[in-house]
């Protein structure tokens, strides 16, 4: 039988570990942690010879004092520090979420953006959040957003359902990036009853022109069950790999497929999709289980 000396020992211990785990959660882990982490396929029709090296950042959610404009910049050093051939972003730099000091201002983290580098490029696609933070495009019901004016500003091309072909010691890929999935919200201030998706998948795909393989740039990863298998790799983030992760699994994922693309290296028939965990955080600043990561895909 417990005594209530005990009882408040255990009630205090109880208490510095809900204590310590938050102070970890809503301090250390989103805000001190930074992963690196890595994956290397061949997937189904890469070109023998080829090797690439693709640097991904995604879900950057640019705010004070979570993704300030400065650790956006040693994001990037870092991320130059990994010598990739292509550097890819996956969307979502705007903040999207209300628990902050300050905004950072399109023009600030897209000039942080501005010192990556690599052989072949960096290149860009739009998330939800850059499109939902911009109520000039929701009203427009598309064209473009601030964070596509500020990318293009600094240099960054943005891949609004379009692709390109690019070379590496003489062996060509294509680079496609799709338009976001759920860029217009819903209201009827806009005049829309659901959530409208500006990506065109087909279209995308149509302009690839000849067998050299094709890498896809999908901001959310619910896509890929339609993705054909002419795809050699889709990469994903969104998910911030549900934020809070134990065991491998995390109880809420923004996907109507659950933990199915919640994180990481998904094989479904012969088809490859990787999803990052992001660097900031949506909604609430926690981050169990699942820290701030670049992204490196070694292909070949």
């Amino acid at each position: 039988m417990i005594t209530r000396r005990g009882f408040f020992k255990v009630l205090g211990g109880s208490v510095a570990g809900v204590m310590s785990l938050g102070g970890y959660a809503f301090a250390y882990e989103p805000l001190a942690r930074l992963n690196i982490t890595r994956y290397r396929l061949t997937p189904p029709g890469w070109t023998p010879g080829l090797k690439l090296r693709v640097v991904a950042l995604a879900d950057l959610h640019a705010c004070e004092p979570w993704m300030s404009a400065s650790r956006i910049a040693a994001i990037c050093r870092r991320a130059n520090e990994l010598e990739g051939d292509v550097t890819v972003l996956l969307g979502d730099y705007a903040a999207g979420m209300n628990m902050v000091t300050q905004y950072v201002h399109s023009s600030q983290w897209s000039k942080a953006l501005s010192t990556l580098h690599a052989p072949l490029g960096v290149h860009a696609i739009m998330g939800n959040h850059d499109w939902w933070e911009d109520r000039a495009a929701q009203k427009n019901g598309g064209m473009e957003t601030f964070g596509h004016r500020a990318l293009a500003d600094v240099g960054i091309p943005v891949y609004g359902n379009r692709a390109v072909r690019l070379e590496k010691d003489g062996h060509g890929f294509w680079l496609a990036g799709l338009e976001d999935q759920l860029a217009l919200l819903p209201g009827r201030k806009w005049g829309r009853t659901q959530i409208l998706g500006l990506d065109d998948l087909d279209g995308t795909l149509a302009q690839v022109t000849d067998d050299a393989p094709v890498i896809l740039l999908a901001h959310e990863p619910d896509i890929f069950p339609r993705v054909p298998e002419r795809v050699s790799l889709t990469l994903s983030g969104h998910t911030h790999g549900g934020q809070i992760r134990f065991l491998g699994r995390s109880p809420i994922v923004p996907s109507c497929y659950g933990n199915r693309y919640a994180y990481g290296h998904i094989v479904e028939e012969g088809r490859n999709i990787i999803v990052s965990g992001g660097l900031g955080c949506s909604i609430a600043p926690v981050r169990f289980g699942v820290p701030p990561e670049i992204v490196v895909i070694d292909l070949g």
